[in-house]
């Protein structure tokens, strides 16, 4: 089969680097553009990602020589790429425009950043849970004036750490949820060179996370409605988010009030079988089970567990009733695997195999 030609934006960061090597020996996609800011243009991947490659696997030799590309110059990434996926870091009303770009260029676009996880028509998408939302692509497509072009985003790295698991309990109408979610450095594009006052230390503050992952699950939770999406109701989730000295792997400490109250039993069974259309796709990037209970008490663990199905699994533990509230327990999913670029990747490739390319 022959590969689709993808180009990469913001390829010099770290969700880029991620991207990169998700993307190296890919089965659907094949990598002809690498695009970032106007300072990278010119460069070599290499040359340009100089001392800052982030990750603690090397950067794909294939890539190193290609030169890089003016995110801007948006005709001349159209000669090498038919989608790209997005990672810049840039002004939320920058990105937009870029975004928007390159979509009406008729360059479907799929993102990893937050700037259109808002906008009406675009679906933000957790593979396994709401697929349907991407029926809202010919609602987008209608107003941007495009017959292929569009945006596809993936929603905030932390929720995904609770939400698989509360979505699998759906049928027992939780209506009341909060969540502490511990979040790596890696969330900030950060490592530990970079950010050393994180040793030993904890910042109880992540600017505009906690907005994020109290509303963002709603959205996810949605319906479309007359070529929009309609956010849930009925449940109210209120949250903390806390930077930890942890490389990868946001933790969520959860507790919910039920409507109709499960007994544990029903609850891990409703996880062990959970799981959705990437799973019955067997799309290359989708986790054999989407969600992974642990008995032991002291799992899951960022750095046992985050890796689990290549860092797309999303792990739980600690399940227990509560003095307060019905049921308590803990979440870990990988953030820039699961939560950024591995996630990213499992939309586009689903929207390859539903023909959204096409």
């Amino acid at each position: 089969m022959e590969k689709r030609p993808v180009g990469v934006i913001g390829a010099t960061g770290m969700v880029g680097q991620r991207f990169l090597t998700l993307l190296a020996e890919h089965p659907y996609f094949e990598v002809k553009a690498l695009a970032a800011s106007a300072r990278s243009a010119g460069k070599t991947y290499r040359e340009a990602v100089g001392s800052r490659w982030k990750l603690d696997i090397p950067m794909p030799e294939k890539f190193a020589d290609m030169v890089v590309i003016d995110a801007a110059n948006i005709e001349e990434m159209k000669k090498h790429c038919s989608m790209v996926f997005c990672a810049v870091d840039m002004k939320k009303e920058e990105i937009k425009a870029l975004e928007e770009a390159y979509a009406k260029a008729e360059i479907p676009v799929v993102s990893n950043n937050s700037a259109n996880r808002w906008t009406p028509d675009v679906p933000m998408v957790i593979p396994e849970i709401n697929d349907a939302h991407l029926e809202v692509i010919a609602a987008q497509r209608k107003r941007l004036g495009t017959k292929r072009g569009f945006i596809a985003v993936k929603p905030n790295c932390s929720i995904q750490s609770y939400v698989p698991m509360l979505t699998a309990l759906l049928p027992f109408e939780p209506y009341e949820v909060v969540a502490t979610t511990y979040q790596a450095i890696s969330g900030a594009g950060k490592t530990f060179n970079e950010w050393p006052e994180m040793i030993d230390n904890v910042i109880p503050y992540i600017g505009g996370e906690e907005e994020k992952s109290e509303q963002e699950p709603l959205r996810v939770w949605g319906k479309v409605e007359n070529g929009e999406i309609v956010k849930a109701s009925g449940i109210t989730i209120t949250t903390q988010c806390i930077r930890v000295p942890v490389t990868n792997g946001h933790t969520a400490a959860v507790f919910v009030k039920f409507r109709k109250n499960p007994t544990k039993e029903q609850i891990l069974k409703a996880w062990k079988e959970f799981s959705g259309k990437p799973q019955a796709l067997k799309l290359p990037n989708a986790p054999e089970q989407f969600i992974t209970y642990f008995e032991e008490d002291n799992r899951p663990q960022a750095r046992l567990d985050r890796d689990i199905y290549g860092g797309m699994g999303v792990t739980a533990g600690r399940l227990r009733e509560d003095a307060v509230y019905d049921w308590k327990f803990v979440g870990l999913s990988h953030n820039t695997l699961r939560g950024a670029a591995g996630g990213a990747v499992l939309i586009a490739e689903l929207l390859h195999k539903e023909g959204y390319f096409d």
